[in-house]
């Protein structure tokens, strides 16, 4: 009985050896790792499967496990649209000026221009906030026209560049009315003119602006005259009081 005991252990033993190596491959040993291909076709289906999130984790992990790969610049690329695309604009547009800074050659830096526009621009929340991101927004926009005018993004990024324009404009003239509510007519006028000065594109704004700021010199001069007949006449009271 203890003979064909081991009989069939030894017969069991030289069947797991014969076979290939794939039994003990698979207890024994670590799972071999994706490649950066694997990773990259990945990514590009949880890209197709808008499921951003997973796609994020492939082209990061590519990014660092092959950083020499031929599909590195590539996961660079659709690393940062996977951000954007998931609506993480901070992340998207570090991710697309690393790219810029390590290819400014490449082809595609237009559209990583007009890219990096977008994302200043998604960042904007209210006109009565300061305007930095709409401001980096116009200045990537305009390198697209400037640069490359003949590029397929050239067209958007000059409508861009308009609603850009338009939130300052807006916020311009917030800041004047803020400026006039508080009876701080001389920084009012200063403003209005501004926008005057800046903002000719905008015609149905500037009727409005002249308006204001011709109002707004009228009640400066006659809180200046107030001021100065106020101080006139405590002049007067204390010359009499002091008879």
């Amino acid at each position: 009985m203890n003979k064909r005991l081991i009989a069939y252990g030894i017969l069991i033993w030289g069947i797991l050896l014969f076979s290939g190596c794939g039994v003990i491959d698979y207890y024994f040993l670590k799972p071999s790792q994706d490649t950066a291909q694997e990773l990259m076709e990945a990514g590009n289906g949880a890209m197709q499967d808008k499921d951003y999130d997973q796609a994020i984790d492939y082209f990061s992990e590519l990014k660092e496990k092959y950083p020499f790969s031929p599909f590195a610049t590539q996961a660079e690329l659709a690393l940062a649209d996977a951000y954007y695309l998931d609506e993480q604009y901070q992340a998207a547009e570090e991710a697309y000026k690393e790219f810029e800074s390590l290819h400014p050659g490449k082809s595609s830096i237009d559209y990583v221009l007009f890219q990096i526009g977008k994302c200043n621009f998604e960042q904007f929340k209210s006109v009565d906030l300061p305007q930095n991101n709409i401001q980096e927004a116009w200045q990537y926009f305009h390198r697209v026209t400037e640069s490359y005018p003949d590029s397929k993004y050239a067209t958007k990024a000059k409508e861009y560049m308009h609603k850009c324009r338009s939130y300052e404009i807006k916020h311009e003239l917030f800041v004047a009315n803020f400026y006039w509510r508080r009876h701080k007519y001389l920084a009012a006028w200063k403003r209005y003119q501004y926008v005057i000065n800046n903002y000719q594109d905008f015609p149905e704004y500037l009727s409005y602006a002249n308006k204001m700021k011709e109002l707004a010199y009228f009640k400066y001069q006659e809180k200046s005259s107030q001021d100065t007949w106020s101080k006139k006449e405590g002049g007067w009271r204390t010359w009499f009081d002091w008879l």
